[in-house]
């Protein structure tokens, strides 16, 4: 039976998060595997980075990773994969169709990368690193002061960590699910819960370093098709991050770069900014909190946010489970890469 270790289970009560994650392993019983990847210590609370797996495990089915909490002060993003668990838990009960999906689909969910961060209010984790800077590879041009990542001190934010210096580990932690969990298999796929500033809520794929196409564009192109045929009159823009920015240390970049040396498998990790400026908008009193400026503070209103994903995780669910019918063959994939930098490249080439 899957239960929180007891050192992790007496952390548990000093954030909501870890309570509720705790709940779940203990309703989700057999079905459910947990373990805990690393321990964050803030003050006397030592709490634990969790990963729970369900599904599958034979590596030649497709796997979904569901990833939430990388920054602290947006919790909604840990709240967001909370909720889709939940709700996997709540119908493996009775659901026929469900267990039969999980024998052709590996699950996997990490909600709480950065505890500490989570507990202490703060965006890095609690030795001052952003943890989505932290991995070792630089931006192939400029990026925007301090936003792109800089190395000059943890008392600014967007710290990456200093040079040379071993990933943190929560940044460990995750890589080292990802490698053991995905990589490798035909097909797998991430989703990294995020809150910023916008009015929009966007689909980001790699690269955060370069304005140089992935790779696996055509695939990316032919998902994007499937979510606007699939999932009508959906909220979200789906784009390469660097459409907006470039950053150093962006850990889906590493991970990404590290599934193309393995020559096997088709890797694509999606990164869920939810457009937080629609919660400010609607209660601009949000702005005298810097929790108010990432997360839905009214209650009815945090509970819409998760329902407003709860379709699109369950489709992208199906998606994976299904890849092998939408990825494009040898006779669609170089319309999809053309069709591809045409909607997303068109005015930054060259």
């Amino acid at each position: 039976m899957a239960v929180l270790p007891s050192s992790s289970a007496s952390s548990a009560a000093v954030l909501p998060e870890l309570q509720e994650l705790a709940r779940l392993i203990d309703q989700g019983g057999d079905w459910l595997r947990c373990r805990e990847l690393a321990k964050v210590r803030l003050g006397d609370a030592e709490l634990p980075v969790m990963a729970i797996t369900m599904g599958n495990p034979d590596p030649s089915v497709p796997g979904l990773g569901f990833i939430g909490g990388v920054h602290g002060l947006e919790r909604i993003g840990a709240q967001v994969v909370l909720g889709y668990l939940g709700s996997l838990v709540r119908r493996l009960r009775w659901d026929a169709s469900l267990h039969q999906q999980l024998e052709s689909l590996r699950l996997v969910f990490l909600p709480l990368v950065n505890p500490g961060g989570i507990l202490a209010g703060t965006r890095s984790n609690p030795q001052g690193v952003d943890l989505m800077r932290n991995a070792p590879q630089d931006a192939e041009r400029a990026v925007p002061f301090l936003v792109g990542g800089q190395r000059l001190t943890s008392w600014l934010p967007w710290y990456r960590g200093a040079s040379g210096a071993a990933m943190e580990p929560e940044s460990e932690a995750l890589c080292r699910l990802v490698r053991e969990e995905l990589l490798g298999r035909p097909f797998s796929l991430t989703i990294d819960c995020h809150s910023g500033f916008g009015l929009h809520d966007r689909i980001w794929f790699p690269y955060a370093r370069s304005r140089r196409p992935m790779r696996h564009l055509a695939e990316v192109h032919a998902l994007c098709e499937v979510l606007d045929q699939g999932l009508l009159a959906h909220p979200y823009v789906m784009e390469p991050q660097s459409r907006h920015y470039l950053a150093h240390g962006d850990l889906w970049d590493h991970l990404y770069d590290e599934s193309l040396t393995m020559n096997e498998g088709i890797f694509l990790p999606m990164t869920l900014e939810m457009g937080s400026w629609r919660w400010v908008k609607k209660n601009p009193r949000q702005l005298l909190s810097r929790h108010g400026m990432f997360n839905p503070l009214i209650e009815h209103r945090q509970q819409r946010v998760l329902r407003r994903h709860m379709a699109w995780m369950d489709f992208m669910t199906r998606a994976t489970q299904s890849a092998a019918r939408w990825l494009p063959g040898p006779d669609t994939r170089l319309d999809h890469g053309e069709q591809a930098l045409f909607r997303w490249y068109r005015r930054s080439r060259g």
